[in-house]
């Protein structure tokens, strides 16, 4: 399958990596990204080649687009006399719902809409993909199979697309930021700061394993590093008494909440 990644930024840059790194084939693989300067970035450290919309959309059986949501209308405006019957158009765009656009393109426009998010770049991403209208189920089956290797693939309903930008799409900026914290708190306990570093990556590297085996249960690993009247406990008890849990539920809900408003 050829496929064309409209959109050179982070997310485009991500799944062009994880899609190279799984086995796929520079030949096979354009980019459109119109900065001059980052087009000869990803052309000099991917060995693809970056073109134009036009000459790249020819081409391609599958379109990856992963441009801003305020730069999409005009991106689908000029696709629409550029696109043909059974081409992929795998929306990678936050917030902007399969019906609009199928709206800005003739015919019946296979669309299937997705989130990844930036691990997809090792191939440890999670996906979750949605059918538009006139995506039929070989359709998706397509597009598991060109995004297999970025990940875990999953089938959502539409509606639940602007939870799950909210949950992993965001997912690896809230774990970032913990870790950030975990640093920042390492140093004011006395730590220098590249040891504290070391030891907060090298834990959430290994925490991210273990709860990456089957049957993996956050709960469980919480309750086994908390000894009775330990040290973990204790912290976990100042955490709670700051209500993390609630702190992170309103903050899912309103990353939900800002993805409808960008959908309207």
């Amino acid at each position: 399958m050829t496929t064309t990644i409209v959109g050179g930024g982070n997310m485009g840059e991500a799944l062009l990596a994880g899609l190279l790194a799984g086995g796929g084939s520079p030949a096979e693989i354009t980019v459109v990204e119109p900065a001059p300067a980052r087009a000869e970035y990803l052309r000099s450290r991917y060995d693809v080649t970056v073109t134009s919309l036009g000459e790249a959309v020819a081409k391609a059986d599958a379109l990856l687009i992963t441009v801003k949501p305020y730069h999409f209308a005009a991106l689908l405006d000029e696709l629409a006399s550029l696109v043909t019957p059974g081409q992929l158009l795998v929306s990678a765009v936050g917030g902007t719902p399969t019906s609009g656009i199928e709206a800005r393109l003739p015919g019946e426009p296979v669309v299937v809409r997705s989130m990844p998010n930036l691990p997809v770049s090792l191939g440890a991403g999670t996906i979750a993909i949605s059918a538009g209208r006139y995506a039929a189920a070989a359709d998706l089956d397509r597009v598991k199979t060109l995004l297999a290797p970025l990940g875990r693939v999953v089938t959502v309903q539409e509606s639940q697309l602007d939870t799950v930008t909210a949950l992993s799409g965001g997912g690896p900026a809230y774990f970032a930021l913990l870790a950030e914290a975990m640093i920042d708190a390492g140093v004011l306990a006395g730590l220098p700061r590249p040891l504290s570093e070391e030891l907060v990556l090298a834990t959430a590297a290994g925490a991210g394993r273990m709860l990456g085996e089957p049957d993996a249960d956050p709960a469980q690993l919480r309750a086994a590093v908390c000894s009775p009247g330990g040290t973990t406990i204790t912290a976990i008890q100042e955490l709670e008494s700051r209500a993390l849990r609630a702190a992170v539920m309103s903050a899912v809900v309103a990353a939900r909440d800002r993805s409808i408003e960008m959908g309207r």
